[in-house]
């Protein structure tokens, strides 16, 4: 069994006169990353491998999410996630052979285009309709390696918010 979690940016700035890739964590995000960083590491979801998009916004994410964590775990810097949509962060994904659980960090819309292509229809519905900032799906496949999953084999093990957990807003 395979399993991918796919973590969206937590909510970010948009400071007049900055690049969207540099774009900062809001308040919000910054309260909400170790939230969800906590939840992880109460619900043993620490990933065997990460992805990161390069942007400061994923960055300080998954710094924040880290902070709950006693063990780092490998985390490489990929650009190819970078507001990608999802037939590349499938391809990002196919090349990661069979660690798991494996975790990206990444961008809308791609990260809820890839959730919904990779669930069945009837999976689909159990998330909400959108994907908002700092949520975090999990979801598993009955496959030997990544490059053998297909649109529709994966099953949505559990979809957090950050308001889920409680995390205030603005």
């Amino acid at each position: 069994m395979l399993r991918l979690l796919l973590l969206r940016h937590a909510k970010s700035a948009w400071p007049v006169g900055v690049a969207d890739r540099d774009r900062p964590l809001s308040p919000r995000g910054r309260r909400a990353a170790p939230a969800v960083g906590a939840y992880m590491a109460r619900e043993g979801l620490a990933p065997s491998r990460v992805l990161v998009s390069p942007a400061r916004r994923t960055l300080e994410t998954w710094a924040h999410v880290l902070g709950a964590w006693h063990n780092e775990p490998p985390a490489a810097y990929e650009e190819a996630i970078y507001e990608a949509p999802a037939e590349r962060l499938l391809g990002v994904i196919a090349q990661q052979g069979d660690v798991s659980p494996l975790l990206l960090v990444g961008h809308n819309p791609g990260m809820e285009d890839l959730a919904a292509r990779l669930l069945p229809r009837t999976e689909r519905a159990l998330m909400p309709g959108k994907y908002p900032t700092g949520a975090l799906a999990v979801l598993d496949f009955d496959a030997a390696s990544w490059s053998d999953i297909t649109a529709g084999s994966g099953r949505l093990e559990r979809f957090i918010t950050p308001r889920s957990l409680g995390v205030a807003e603005d």
